[in-house]
């Protein structure tokens, strides 16, 4: 998997994990949703977030490689 991908599955992961908590044990986790969201967006902007700096660094591939090594 590449980087983006990883980043959508965790961020979904963290998400949906902070709803359930935020839900069932205390309002609070819903903060986390939003500093998730927050992330996210300023990403979108910045194509920086700390996670893909994380996930490369555990050698998971950026997408332009991967496309290029398919052709």
């Amino acid at each position: 998997m590449t980087v983006e991908r990883y980043l959508r599955l965790i961020a979904g992961l963290f998400v949906l994990g902070t709803v359930l908590l935020g839900y069932y044990h205390s309002p609070y986790w819903f903060l986390f949703t939003g500093f998730v969201s927050l992330n996210l967006i300023q990403s979108a902007f910045t194509n920086w977030c700390p996670m893909m700096t994380i996930l490369r660094k555990l050698g998971a591939r950026d997408q332009q490689k991967t496309m290029i090594r398919q052709v």
